[in-house]
């Protein structure tokens, strides 16, 4: 079995993950290694190029690659790498072969069908916001990746919750596991710039800052009253909350995590 790693600046690691997912649609690992982020994707010997050590430009970001052999036994240290996450006390976010814990809410994610199992500071922040909201209305989780924000919703008593992703791979991974998860939600993929947003109460937007200004001209004519906006550096906040104030919202809330943020926002 072939491991390629790819170790990229901590600023520039989304634009990376977003090209990984391309040739790894199946997932990736991260590890953290302080100012960079190294991730990793594993094949059959033939299945990966076998790279040397190089300096290598992934989406416009300059990169350090190298590829390494892993002896027998290298899926057991794969599980060991997906741990449970615990927010707040109260959520669970589990793989399927970990048992369910005394949690108030309990979601399994198969990390082999994922786009983030919730250990990314942006997804984990989210959660940790959609926890203290009171379940009131209709939910669209705006570029969706494994479904587990829409799952939660669902679990908390959002309804209607729709999850929606450009990219049909995440839709089917979303459909997935709220099967698995057993909750209610519609899935549909969907392109921000030829399709029109749905109306809904609470908007949760994971996606990377560009984005999220660019989504703040394309509301639908009945706005969504809460506005959750995470995928974002923390020095890109007060950028994207001074975008939004043009459009009638205020912060509420916002919350940090290993360089990231996430901005709960109402319209006035």
């Amino acid at each position: 079995m072939r491991r390629l790693a790819i170790r990229v600046q901590r600023d520039l690691a989304e634009v990376v993950l977003a090209e990984l997912i391309e040739l790894a649609p199946g997932g990736v690992e991260e590890v953290d290694h302080g100012d960079e982020v190294e991730y990793a994707i594993y094949g059959a010997l033939g299945e990966l190029p076998s790279l040397p050590d190089l300096k290598a430009a992934v989406g416009g970001a300059l990169v350090s690659v190298s590829t390494s052999v892993v002896e027998d036994g290298w899926e057991d240290r794969w599980r060991e790498f997906h741990q449970p996450l615990v927010i707040a006390n109260k959520l669970r976010v589990r793989p399927p072969w970990e048992p369910r814990g005394e949690e108030d809410y309990d979601i399994s994610i198969d990390p082999g069908r994922a786009f983030g199992t919730g250990a990314h500071p942006t997804t984990r922040l989210c959660l940790e916001l959609l926890l203290d909201l009171e379940a009131k209305g209709s939910l669209i989780d705006l570029g969706c990746g494994s479904g587990v924000i829409a799952v939660l919703a669902a679990q908390l008593g959002f309804e209607p919750v729709t999850a929606l992703d450009y990219d049909q791979l995440a839709v089917d991974a979303s459909l997935t596991n709220a099967t698995i998860n057993k909750v209610e939600i519609s899935v549909g993929r969907f392109d921000l710039r030829e399709q029109q947003l749905p109306n809904c109460d609470l908007l949760v937007a994971n996606i990377l800052a560009p984005v999220l200004i660019e989504l703040a001209g394309k509301l639908p004519v009945q706005p969504p009253r809460l506005v959750m906006l995470s995928g974002l550096l923390v020095t890109q906040r007060d950028g994207i909350v001074e975008r939004w104030g043009g459009e009638g919202y205020s912060e509420i809330r916002r919350l940090t995590g290993d360089e990231w943020g996430a901005l709960l926002l109402q319209l006035n």
